[in-house]
């Protein structure tokens, strides 16, 4: 009887000890983020200029007169690249990419992801007057 007892103590013991082992297992997130592909062509006269000027160049906001940069078509690509509103060294601090990824995200048009990754591409690609 005693030799039962230790058998089924042994036993149980045993069955904790085999099922509180695991092992964890860890996967990575699959959603990528703007650095993980390389740049795409972005024209900024027929892609980005357009965004703007809807988006921004609207009465009281980024206007001629109104706050800088200026977004009209017309002189949008000089009021962003020559006012210092793009950094080529660090495209993610460009003034830019942190105003329409922050605050003014709500105001890009429908969806302002596949946007802001037009402008960050535009920038990585050395903010060229295409």
């Amino acid at each position: 009887m005693k030799r039962i007892i230790i058998y089924t103590g042994f036993m149980f013991a045993l069955l904790i000890g085999l099922s509180s082992c695991y092992k964890d297992i860890i996967k990575p997130e699959l959603g990528l983020g703007p650095d993980d592909l390389p740049p795409q062509q972005v024209s900024f006269q027929s892609e980005l200029a357009p965004i703007f000027n809807a988006s921004c160049a609207i009465a009281g906001c980024h206007v001629s007169g109104a706050h800088t940069p200026y977004l009209t078509t017309s002189v949008s690509y000089t009021q962003i690249v020559n006012g210092g509103f793009v950094n080529l060294a660090n495209p993610k601090e460009s003034t830019i990419y942190k105003m329409i990824t922050g605050e003014m995200a709500q105001y890009l048009p429908s969806p302002a992801k596949s946007n802001q990754q037009k402008v960050y591409d535009w920038i990585r690609n050395g903010a060229p007057k295409n």
